[in-house]
């Protein structure tokens, strides 16, 4: 039996990155839990078929919009056209990202500024349009953001990422205090590794994916729907009381040294 706390219906989320990986399979955990599901992401066919496997399981309303999030002056606008067209969001996923590898030394600027505007300033712009729209309705709100395994540590050719998904971090536990009397809950899921279409390549490899089994306690790669528990503690009633913090679902790979 489905416990009443944790159902979504009635809501709407959107999902940023919702066209596959775990942001796909965080719009099909939310949508199997009742909640209506918005799709973000840049490629339009992508996002179709992503919404017809959503339909094929859950009696929800599906709609997408296609949008480069590094657009980042637009967002604000392209945040209340979703609202015209959809209607009121009450769940914010910042789930989309991108990882742009390089020397530390050697990377350029241009590199470590797109870095930044998709995983970190997309978040706050879609945040902020978000914050003033629930507080015009005058209505409670969730902001999920999925940061990583680099909000907490760092790893070589990674500085503009672990730089955006540290930032990701800090931005949720600000926005938390500074939004609490807005009824706003902001907080974070911390992955592990998980294998997507994104880390196939990493899982094949046969030395980083031994290297990921020898340092996860549970030896294993997660899942994308293994982070759909969390996220739903997160958008639903049961985790009304919870707010900047961040859950890792990560096998335990902070928990051991």
């Amino acid at each position: 039996m489905n416990c009443p706390l944790h159902q979504l219906n009635g809501k709407r989320a959107l999902i940023t990155g919702g066209n596959r990986g775990l942001g796909l399979a965080l719009a099909k955990g939310l949508a199997a839990h009742g909640a209506d599901v918005v799709l973000v992401a840049r490629t339009e066919t992508q996002l179709q078929q992503a919404a017809a496997a959503i339909r094929q399981t859950a009696a929800v309303k599906v709609d997408t919009f296609a949008i480069d999030l590094d657009r980042s002056s637009e967002l604000e606008a392209f945040f209340e056209n979703v609202v015209d067209t959809a209607g009121p969001v009450d769940i914010l996923v910042n789930c989309a990202g991108v990882n742009l590898r390089g020397p530390a030394e050697t990377i350029d600027l241009d590199t470590w500024q797109q870095v930044l505007r998709l995983d970190l300033t997309a978040p706050f712009v879609l945040s902020q349009a978000f914050c003033r729209h629930r507080r015009r309705l005058d209505q409670p709100g969730r902001i999920i953001n999925i940061c990583s395994l680099l909000s907490a540590g760092g790893r070589p050719t990674t500085a503009a990422y672990a730089a955006a998904k540290t930032g990701l971090l800090g931005l949720t536990r600000a926005l938390a205090v500074e939004w609490a009397p807005y009824r706003i809950n902001v907080n974070a899921i911390g992955p592990g590794y998980f294998r997507t279409e994104m880390t196939e390549p990493l899982y094949q490899d046969p030395a980083i994916g031994r290297w990921v089994l020898d340092r996860t306690p549970l030896k294993r790669w997660g899942t994308p729907d293994e982070l759909v528990g969390a996220a739903l503690l997160l958008a639903s009633e049961a985790g009304r009381f919870i707010t900047g913090q961040i859950i890792w679902v990560d096998g335990g790979w902070l928990a051991s040294l």
